[in-house]
C-alpha cells in the first residue's frame, strides 16, 4: 500500500500548487464562482446570459467551466457589473518587509 502524505492548506489552493500568480488564479476563481452562483440563482440559460454580459453561449460556457485564461479580472468586474454588482477596490497600509496579496471580499 503507498502512503499518502497531507499537507496543510495556506487557503489559496494554487499557492499550495506553487503556481505563479497564484493570487491572480484565486481571486479570478472566487469572482467566477460569483457570477456562476448569479447566472443560476437567476436560472438564466447560458445564452441569455451571454447576452447580458455581451460574450457568446461558447465563452459562458467556459466562465463556468472555469477555463479562465482568457478572462482577465477586470472582464470578470465588468460581467459582474453588468449582473449588478458595485465593485469596489481598497488598499491596505503598506507592509514593506512582506509581499503583498489580492483577495476578493463578498459582503
Amino acid at each position: 500500500m503507498k502512503k499518502t502524505t497531507i499537507h496543510d492548506s495556506c487557503g489559496n489552493v494554487y499557492a499550495d500548487l506553487e503556481l505563479p500568480d497564484a493570487d491572480e488564479y484565486m481571486a479570478k476563481s472566487e469572482l467566477a464562482v460569483r457570477i456562476f452562483k448569479t447566472i443560476r440563482q437567476r436560472r438564466l440559460t447560458q445564452k441569455e446570459a451571454g447576452k447580458l454580459l455581451g460574450i457568446s453561449q461558447p465563452k459562458v460556457s467556459a466562465l463556468l467551466k472555469g477555463r479562465l485564461d482568457g478572462f482577465s479580472i477586470e472582464r470578470l468586474f465588468r460581467f459582474l457589473n453588468a449582473l449588478g454588482y458595485d465593485i469596489r477596490i481598497g488598499l491596505s497600509r503598506p507592509h514593506p518587509n512582506t509581499r503583498g496579496e489580492v483577495s476578493v471580499m463578498t459582503g
